[in-house]
């Protein structure tokens, strides 16, 4: 009998909970049992929050959004915040009791489900004698180690029905209608779903954009007698001046600061320069919620039977990854290593630029 515990960790994704069935299934015919901690780590830290879970437990939850055993981005065990008694609050490591707690209940492998901070706890994890699989997930597709993660086309195509829908209104009224979108280093949402949405500029963090070169798209779809515009902007787009929008530093234990209000920013000097009706729409967190898309619950589906297959062959400290046609295995530290950027002189950019386009730059 092989008792291996599952949890996901940073933001939501849709495809979380489909990841969760694949595990369950494929470890229970395997006469494995399954546990799930609830809210990251927060399971192997206090017994109340660690939940068995059986076929009947995850039945019909592959089309759901979420995660049925919760999620935190704010659970790193190496430097958790703590506070005492004083109400101050100090970062501390609390890693050496998750792991003895993990050995004491006879855990044999950990099947960590997150992104790039997700993967990189794990493989702390790892070095000091944890086994763990990784999975990867993240909505922005930005590891390197794996093609696509799952999560990814449902935001897309939550972005993209959402520029559907705004082509009309600002058609209507003669608006610039500007999205913020989610992207912090990479831009792949922006790029996808601004092709797809027929937007007139796209901003994403890769390519520094010049607003007067993006207020020059604008003012040029009068002389063609288009009198709207669609901009999408990735929340972690920058001016040429070095401009970049945060809403202040994040919590206590982690270093990135919190993005968001660029397309704001955009919105505003194509206002003051252009003199234009304009309007923003960040779409936040939408773009996390509802129902994954086939693609992702197929995606996801097979990342988790992936995973069982690995612990099954002891492939500990590597994570599951997709290369078309395949599902095969890399390293953590490789996986972790850097992050995918959009490839500048790929065919999707130079599509965007082939059919008028603008990203800011030229």
């Amino acid at each position: 009998m092989r008792k291996i515990v599952i949890s996901t960790g940073g933001g939501d994704a849709p495809g979380l909970n489909a990841v969760i069935f694949a595990v369950v299934n494929s470890a229970t015919r395997r006469g494995w049992e399954v546990y799930g901690s609830r809210s990251g780590y927060k399971g192997l830290l206090e017994p109340d929050e660690l939940v068995r879970l059986v076929p009947a437990d995850v039945r019909e939850i592959t089309s759901i959004g979420g995660t049925i055993i919760g999620s935190t981005n704010k659970g790193n065990p190496f430097r958790m915040p703590v506070q005492n008694l004083a109400g101050e609050t100090t970062v501390v490591d609390i890693s050496g009791k998750i792991l003895e707690n993990f050995q004491r209940m006879g855990f044999f492998c950990h099947v960590a489900v997150g992104g790039d901070g997700s993967m990189e706890i794990a493989h702390r994890f790892a070095e000091i004698g944890m086994p763990v699989v990784g999975v990867p997930k993240t909505i922005d597709n930005d590891l390197e180690a794996t093609d696509r993660t799952f999560g990814f086309d449902t935001a897309v195509a939550t972005a993209t029905d959402a520029l559907d829908k705004l082509h009309s209104t600002a058609k209507s009224h003669d608006r610039v209608m500007v999205v913020e979108v989610m992207g912090r280093e990479s831009g792949w949402i922006a790029l996808y779903s601004g092709l797809a949405g027929e937007a007139d500029a796209i901003l994403i963090p890769e390519i520094p954009f010049d607003m007067d070169i993006v207020c020059r798209k604008i003012n040029d779809n009068d002389l063609h007698d288009k009198r709207y515009s669609i901009v999408v902007v990735a929340e972690g787009a920058k001016a040429s001046d070095g401009t970049r929008i945060t809403r202040g530093q994040g919590e206590l234990g982690r270093d990135e600061d919190v993005l968001g209000g660029m397309g704001e920013w955009v919105a505003a000097e194509i206002r003051r320069r252009t003199d234009k009706d304009v309007r923003s729409l960040t779409l936040g967190h939408l773009q996390r919620g509802g129902s994954p898309t086939t693609f992702d619950r197929l995606l996801a589906l097979r990342f988790g039977g992936a995973a069982i297959r690995m612990v099954e062959e002891e492939k500990f400290d590597q994570m599951v990854a997709w290369k078309p046609p395949v599902m095969s295995s890399v390293p953590l530290e490789e996986a972790i290593r850097s992050r995918k950027m959009v490839d500048l002189t790929s065919d999707k950019v130079l599509t965007a630029r082939d059919i008028g386009i603008c990203l800011g730059d030229e």
